[in-house]
């Protein structure tokens, strides 16, 4: 028992240390620099040594019990800030993922909407302006490498707006939609009905994941939330702007990535486990042969899980 504490000890040690400890020292660490120098003197290292100098000449800190009070106030102050970065983040998750039910959320989904069209169009004209193709094996028909080429590069320009017709004022918002909508397609069924159910069946090797690929989309939130305290911070102390804006360029990087996992794993989980659910539920027999859910169930397990009576 006692290794497996001392073990266990460690791992939660470590994790304080890299979750709150660290960045929010190195945050307090660059706050205290931005506001000793300032702008005027943003790089000014005689200055900072010698305010370091007149701080260590102190009477105070002579004595034990002063600096052990005073390392004891930084590592509490670094741990607030990072669960005030830890809080925000949050904040920006729901922000990336909201609807669009505000004036100003309209407003970017309708703009983000017209740039999809005008996307859109320009793939079915590509589409449309098709040059001469050749005959392949087994009646295939085939397209010049060039043409294809610029049809994909035409499709992937739309597709970073969004994967169909934008419905959310964010691209985070749109591709968890259009994983629903997909689900919808393919099955009949409400992914916000049936995920709850699904998620208590999964092996642990898809939970694990899952569990993935949402911790890194809630770390990008964080690395985020650090971009805007580092945009504070630089209203005194412009180098700080350029932490903020690679923090924030890495955030939204990883956020899409994340979130793109994350919305293949929960069609993969619906597709691999939906038809299992079904079967605990009632609506098929367990051992009937394999094959993929069919839309009337799926429509079923819909009216079901929402209690539509």
């Amino acid at each position: 028992m006692n290794p497996l504490l001392a073990t266990l000890g460690g791992k939660l040690t470590e994790r304080w240390l890299n979750l709150l400890i660290l960045p929010g020292a190195l945050f307090l660490a660059a706050a205290a620099v931005g506001t000793t120098l300032g702008h005027r003197h943003w790089h000014d290292a005689d200055r900072l040594r010698a305010t370091l100098d007149e701080l260590a000449a102190r009477p105070a800190l002579d004595r034990t019990g002063t600096a052990a009070l005073l390392v004891a106030l930084v590592l509490l102050t670094a741990a607030a800030a990072s669960l005030a970065a830890q809080f925000l983040g949050g904040g920006f998750e729901r922000y990336w993922l909201r609807f669009g039910r505000d004036p100003l959320a309209h407003a970017l989904t309708a703009r983000r909407a017209r740039r999809w069209r005008a996307r859109d169009a320009r793939v079915e004209d590509a589409l449309a302006r098709l040059g001469p193709t050749g005959s392949g094996p087994n009646g295939t028909v085939t397209v010049p490498r060039s043409t294809w080429d610029r049809i994909q590069a035409l499709v992937e320009a739309r597709d970073r707006i969004a994967l169909r017709e934008p419905a959310r004022p964010t691209w985070y918002g749109d591709r968890m939609q259009t994983a629903a909508d997909r689900v919808e397609d393919a099955y009949g069924a409400d992914l916000a009905a049936l995920w709850p159910r699904l998620w208590l069946i999964l092996p642990e090797s898809a939970e694990r994941q899952i569990r993935s690929a949402h911790d890194s989309f809630a770390a990008a939130g964080r690395l985020a939330a650090w971009a805007a305290g580092y945009a504070l911070l630089a209203c005194w102390w412009w180098p700080a702007a350029p932490v903020a804006v690679c923090c924030g360029a890495v955030a939204r990087s990883r956020a899409r990535t994340a979130l793109d996992t994350l919305a293949h794993l929960i069609e993969a989980a619906v597709d691999v486990h939906g038809r299992e659910l079904a079967g605990r539920a009632g609506l098929i027999a367990p051992d009937t042969d394999a094959e993929p859910l069919s839309r009337g169930t799926g429509e079923r397990m819909s009216e079901l899980f929402r209690k539509a009576g």
